[in-house]
């Protein structure tokens, strides 16, 4: 697909806008790994829990579109694990924009703004059991580091997930 791409820090204002791209990813990726009543709910948090998030103001949130329409977006900070590293907390696209190039612009895009401010080091965590986004972290550059963890959603069942790691 051609279009046209712009990446922009997400302001108080697109709150709507990412919590239907994290939503809508969500619904498409991970349907699967929840009861069928917590994933509901999850999801609906996910649609609604980011007007808090920019209002708060404390990491990142790039938010990408495709012709107009916001289509992915990028959560980052300082990584409270590993110090003097960034972590990408989250980063969602829209199954819209699946295989349209906006990830790659919005990654590149993320790697320099995590650059700019004075980061040699990022690393994130996925779902060992997402293979589309494992291999996309893999060609964005990132390797996995060997660590792995259970995380709770909040139903009480950890599902393994692999951090993945790059030297800026």
């Amino acid at each position: 697909m051609n279009g046209a791409f712009n990446v922009f820090p997400a302001t108080r204002d697109d709150g709507d806008a990412v919590g239907e791209i994290h939503a809508e990813s969500w619904k498409a990726a991970y349907a699967g790994f929840f009861p069928t009543e917590f994933f509901d709910a999850a999801v609906s948090h996910r649609r609604g829990k980011w007007h808090g998030v920019l209002a708060e103001g404390k990491d990142t949130i790039l938010l990408a579109t495709l012709d107009g329409r916001p289509l992915g977006f990028s959560y980052f900070g300082t990584s409270p694990a590993h110090p003097g590293s960034a972590e990408i907390f989250g980063f969602y696209g829209h199954p819209d924009g699946w295989g349209t190039g906006i990830a790659g612009a919005l990654m590149a895009a993320s790697l320099d703004r995590i650059r700019e401010e004075g980061f040699g080091r990022i690393h994130l965590w996925t779902l060992r059991d997402t293979p589309q986004s494992r291999r996309f972290y893999a060609k964005s550059g990132f390797t996995e580091s060997g660590a792995v963890r259970g995380h709770d959603f909040g139903d009480g069942n950890p599902i393994e997930q692999i951090e993945y790691e790059l030297i800026l």
